[in-house]
Order: C-alpha cells, then structure tokens, then sequence
C-alpha cells in the first residue's frame, strides 16, 4: 500500500474507533464533526472527504462491528464437538458482554427511523444476523422436534434477544433470570440421552 493510502485508511480507521466510542458514550445526537475529529485526533474536513457523510461513518461503524460479532458468533455456533445448549448458554453470555455493540446497533437502528436511506443499510445488518441464526438454529430445530418455520424461530430468537437488550439499555431486568433459567432447563430436558 502507497503511504498516501495507508494514511488515509489510519485515518478512517481512527475516525471509525472514535464514532464507535461516541455512539457508545454519547449517543448518536452527541456525534458532530468536530467532537468526532477531535476524539480522532484528524481534520473535521476529513469527515465528509473520506465518507460523503456522517451518516455514512456512522453506518459504516456499525457494518464494521457487525463484522466481528458476525464472525464470532460463526465459529462459536460451528465449533465441533460442543452442544448446542452449551452454545446458547455462551450465546447468552454475550448478551452480557456485548453492551457497546448493542448500544450502536440501537443507535444506528433508531438513526434509521426517520432516515430511510440508512433504513436499508440497517436492514442488510438485521440480515446477516437472521442469516447466522438460520445457520445455527436448522439443525437443533429438527432434533429438537420444533415445529415452527425456519424463519419463524429466527425471527422468536432475535425479538427475544432484541426485547433482552432493550430493557437492559434500559436499566430493566425484571423476569429474564427466570426467563433464562427456564430455558436452561428445556434445553437439559432436550439435551438429554
């Protein structure tokens, strides 16, 4: 790579950490050019040269996380010789560790709401992850004898997860221990010989 392009793609690089970081400690209202510049240490001008637009870089911090949440949840699911309880039970924790991605997926997907040219860039990310869980959840459907649609059980999980996340954005956690007990349970009860 020519120096001109690797100064270009660590600046990118730096203006996309920086969003990342605002999204998550600020929000998406709290991201202007210059608190995004200087968090990056760059110009502002940079901003709209490099990506055309804010709303470009903030799509574009969201595509990039997904990424790497996509490529993790891909091995985990396809790792070998692990049940598919023991996945969840992992899949689960994630929930718990995961609160800066969640916190932009959120921002992003509310960002969305009113701007329909970021609504598609939001959906493609919506189904990469219906894609993962159609991938993970095909085979335990039919060994656990779940008689629901494919898509039907991916689109139950993500608004399970979705509902978890929510409400713990929120600060609400009622229920989800003994809703996550409870499936712990169904899940022995099927694991079992």
């Amino acid at each position: 790579m020519a120096p001109a392009s690797v100064a270009r793609h660590q600046t990118e690089e730096a203006f996309l950490d920086a969003a990342e970081r605002l999204l998550v400690e600020v929000g998406h209202a709290g991201v202007s050019t210059r608190a995004l510049a200087e968090e990056a240490g760059a110009n502002h001008g940079l901003v709209h040269y490099y990506f055309g637009s804010m709303e470009n870089l903030l799509a574009r911090v969201l595509e990039r996380f997904t990424e790497r949440m996509v490529a993790r949840q891909r091995a985990m699911y396809s790792a070998a010789g692990v049940t598919f309880a023991d996945k969840w039970r992992t899949a689960m924790r994630y929930l718990d560790a995961d609160r800066e991605y969640q916190k932009v997926w959120y921002e992003l997907q509310a960002l969305a709401w009113n701007r329909p040219e970021l609504r598609e860039r939001v959906a493609h990310v919506d189904a990469e992850w219906r894609a993962v869980l159609s991938e993970a959840l095909a085979e335990p459907r039919e060994r656990y004898g779940i008689d629901m649609p494919l898509p039907a059980l991916v689109s139950l999980v993500i608004t399970f997860n979705e509902g978890i996340i929510f409400e713990r954005l929120s600060g609400i956690e009622t229920g989800q221990a003994e809703l996550l007990e409870w499936i712990e349970g169904w899940l022995r009860q099927k694991e079992e010989p």
